[in-house]
């Protein structure tokens, strides 16, 4: 088809045809052009202009014209003879799927042909090998059939033999013929249906039955007969007991149950609870007739026995749980004779004996369960080797190197424990009366406490002067004392018997922690004779600040309160530790662990009040400045110079005696700032008048306090180490609202509005009653005061209370010292009162 140029409409010529990004670019590749007609951004009237530069070149607009059509020529034969080119492509197609189809027919036929012959051939195997297997089939039945025959043959003949040796009492032939019938008899068990097999099997149970009886009887007559006090070890029951060990596992365990019966049956005789050799103070003769009758035994009769009867064993268990259930019956009966010294010897002895038998005998004719509930845990002795500080800290270093040292491998994995089976085994029966040894360590501890008390006392008669803080000796002492009951207990019992010793544990250092420490914490107040009740209350004020020697002493106190809290810690985890994995939940010395932080936090609270104490003086000194009267800012104040002085006294010595407790030496200064700067901000509020030097005067001062305040953690220590951030924090929070305060009073009021909105940007916190108490310091007038405090209102009508905001953000510790404010009501009331007297 042949397209004329003339015949082309004007829009297909106009028209223009985009192509996706990555077409473009593939056509880039393919075929490069550099002709702008090719380009996707081409534009037709910078194409024409490039054509036509000048007025000049438009003569030659016809050759141009020329061109352009010759070009359309040609590309439109290129079109026309790729067109034409693909009208072939289908035929091709078709004629190439035909041979594919024909292909695919030629390889199916081939395919079926293989099958069949495979077919074929595996026919032909077949039948080739079709005699063979039936040749092997024979053979195998063939086989089978012979070897039942000849056990059947053993059957009859093994039987037969066994009826005439039973006769003939001859043990040791019978034990070799007896374990080849039973396993004979075992193959024959799927032959059961065939009543000749039913004979042979009822005939073996017939002899098994009569070997059962005459053994029985040959035992009986030998031990328990007339002549059984003569009888000696023979090879015929030696014999016999092989046989036993053929038979039923019931006829074992009946002949052993006897005959144990029969040795200890002198024992249960000897005694009985009537008998005085019976009681406690005793124990040991016991356990000396089993060793005596044990070493007589096996000389006599332990050749007599296999040695996998463990009759030896056998004897000593049933002698523990016999001396178990008597030994219970007769405390029972005579608990009031048990004292604690009688337990304790008793359990000895006895915990003697049961490591006697666990290093004498493998304990494997116990229970398995048995063995399980009264063993008690296994591990490393969390006792040996301890810290020389504290009782309840592992030096496992030295452990490694004992245990090195004694010729062990250098491996560092523990080394188990050989577990003891027979623990327990007798012992348990004291567990009911262990609350007698509770008791007596309850009354030890009470005697320790009252010890721990008086040496406390006459400690601090002289009041002798205390070079430095350091752990008191008692509480090293009780916890030594804990460690030696704990160890002992748990050798005792595992139950509750240890619970209820670390209920008497609680309660002595409940105890130790309120009459020991908290007792012997100096008093801070007044010291006059309670009788002088009106110079009692008019030397209210002169309240005694606490020497040097105390101070240390309630750093030594505290020091001490931080040891006892963290060994108690580490006595709860021994304790859970030892105690039985189901009663371990039921330890908990939370409590008492509180009561130790409680202490901490009234030594650090009466640290901080005499520092407080020692701070008022200069305090006071501060508001009867008149601050109206300053002419010119000068150096820092006497009152700034006088606190300086007490905190370079006081932290110096209070640091190097809570070197070991540093962290609540941190927390001491932390409360410190939470009390002395809100006190500091109530003494600026009683300056008053204030003029705006003064105020300049006072901010000077002020700023120098926070730069001690800020460097107080490290204040004449050597390294200067930065102080927390939270102390930081609250020392910049708290000084820069003074700061703030004093530069309001230096600002201008004539401008009321301006005040007041100065105010409230410099105090964004503050309420009303604050806001008054600066107008205060400024000293204005009556009407001046109504108009600040209405403009204030105005300002911020629905302002949360400031004094609130204030103790939520300063005063962070509940054991912060009384504000001055209530110090001024309580002199009111005191004032009231002495009136009134």
């Amino acid at each position: 088809m042949e397209i004329d140029d003339d015949g082309i409409e004007e829009e297909n010529i106009n028209s223009h045809i985009e192509f996706p990004a990555e077409v473009q670019n593939a056509i880039e590749q393919v075929l490069p052009s550099t002709d702008p007609l090719d380009h996707p951004d081409f534009n037709a009237v910078d194409y024409i202009n490039m054509l036509f530069p000048t007025e000049q070149s438009l003569s030659n607009i016809d050759d141009v014209t020329g061109r352009m059509k010759m070009k359309i020529r040609q590309l439109d034969d290129e079109i026309r003879t790729v067109v034409r080119g693909q009208t072939s492509v289908g035929q091709d197609g078709r004629q190439a799927l035909e041979e594919a189809q024909k292909a695919i027919k030629q390889l199916f036929a081939r395919i079926k042909d293989i099958k069949d012959k495979a077919e074929k051939s595996e026919h032909m195997v077949k039948e080739i090998t079709r005699d063979i297997k039936q040749l092997d089939h024979a053979k195998r039945h063939l086989t089978a059939s012979i070897l039942t025959l000849n056990q059947l043959h053993m059957l009859v003949d093994g039987v037969e033999k066994l009826q005439v040796l039973v006769k003939k009492r001859q043990y040791g032939e019978i034990a070799n013929l007896l374990q080849g019938v039973t396993n004979v008899l075992d193959h024959f068990q799927k032959y059961m249906g065939i009543p000749q097999i039913a004979r042979l099997a009822d005939k073996s149970q017939s002899i098994k039955a009569e070997l059962t009886e005459q053994i029985t009887n040959d035992f009986h007559n030998a031990f328990a007969g007339p002549n059984s006090k003569n009888f000696t070890a023979n090879q015929q029951l030696a014999e016999a007991c092989l046989v036993v060990s053929i038979l039923e596992p019931k006829v074992k365990r009946e002949l052993l149950k006897w005959f144990v019966s029969i040795q200890l049956s002198e024992y249960s005789h000897l005694f009985q609870e009537t008998q005085d050799i019976a009681w406690l103070d005793k124990i040991e003769k016991r356990y000396a007739w089993l060793k005596k009758n044990l070493v007589a035994f096996e000389e006599k009769f332990g050749h007599m026995f296999p040695p996998d009867w463990e009759m030896s064993e056998h004897i000593a268990v049933e002698f523990c749980h016999i001396t178990r259930k008597e030994l219970g019956k007769i405390m029972l009966s005579r608990k009031n004779e048990i004292n604690v010294q009688l337990l304790l010897f008793a359990i000895q002895k006895t915990t003697n004996f049961e490591s006697l038998l666990g290093q004498r005998f493998p304990g494997v004719t116990l229970d398995s369960t048995l063995v399980h509930q009264f063993v008690k845990k296994e591990g490393p002795n969390p006792f040996e080797e301890p810290d020389d500080n504290n009782p309840f800290k592992d030096d496992l270093k030295k452990e490694n190197e004992a245990l090195n040292s004694e010729g062990g491998s250098n491996e560092t994995a523990p080394v188990a424990k050989v577990k003891n089976p027979f623990q327990g085994i007798i012992s348990r029966c004291f567990e009911p009366h262990l609350n007698i040894y509770v008791e007596y360590q309850d009354r030890n501890l009470a005697q320790l406490m009252d010890g721990f008390v008086e040496d406390m006392q006459k400690a601090q008669l002289p009041k002798a002067e205390i070079a430095r803080a350091n752990v008191l000796p008692s509480c090293a002492d009780l916890f030594v004392f804990y460690k030696k009951c704990l160890v002992q207990c748990s050798q005792l019992s595992i139950g509750h018997p240890l619970l209820a010793l670390t209920t008497v544990f609680q309660k002595y250092l409940r105890e130790y922690a309120n009459r020991v420490l908290q007792n012997s914490l100096p008093k801070v107040g007044n010291t006059a004779p309670s009788g002088n009740l009106i110079q009692s209350f008019l030397k209210e004020g002169e309240v005694t600040r606490f020497s040097a020697s105390e101070q240390i002493h309630i750093c030594s106190i505290l020091t001490t309160a931080d040891y006892c809290l963290e060994t108690t810690l580490q006595l709860e985890g021994k304790l859970k530790e030892k105690v039985d994995p189901t009663l371990s939940n039921q330890i908990n010395l939370m409590a008492e662990q509180d009561v130790f932080h409680n202490v901490i936090s009234n030594c650090i609270h009466l640290l901080v009040q005499n520092l407080e104490l020692s701070c008022e003086p200069a305090l006071t000194a501060m508001t009867k400045i008149q601050w109206a009267a300053f002419e010119a800012v000068g150096d820092q104040s006497s009152y700034v110079t006088a606190i300086t002085t007490h905190l370079r006294q006081t932290l110096p010595l209070l640091r190097d005696n809570l070197s070991t407790s540093r962290k609540y030496f941190t927390k001491f200064c932390m409360n410190f700032a939470n009390s002395f700067i809100p006190k500091l901000i109530c003494h600026l509020f009683k300056c008053k008048p204030v003029s705006p030097i003064g105020a300049e005067q006072l901010l000077l001062d002020t700023h120098m306090l926070k730069t001690i305040l800020l460097d107080l953690p490290s204040l004449g220590s050597v390294s200067m180490r930065k102080p927390p951030p939270m102390y930081t924090k609250i020392v910049v929070k708290g000084m820069t609202k003074a700061e703030m305060i004093l530069k309001v009073v230096m600002a201008p009021h004539e401008n009321a509005e301006s005040f007041g909105d100065n105010y409230i940007k410099l105090l964004p916190e503050s309420d009303i009653t604050e806001f008054q108490k600066v107008l205060d310091m400024k000293g204005l007038k009556k009407n001046e005061l109504s108009m600040m405090t209405d403009i204030f209102r105005s300002r911020q009508p629905a302002v949360p209370t400031a004094g609130h905001h204030q103790e939520q953000d300063i005063s962070v510790t509940p054991m912060s010292s009384t504000t001055p404010e209530h110090e001024s009501s309580r002199i009111r009331r005191l004032e009231k009162l002495i009136k009134r007297l």
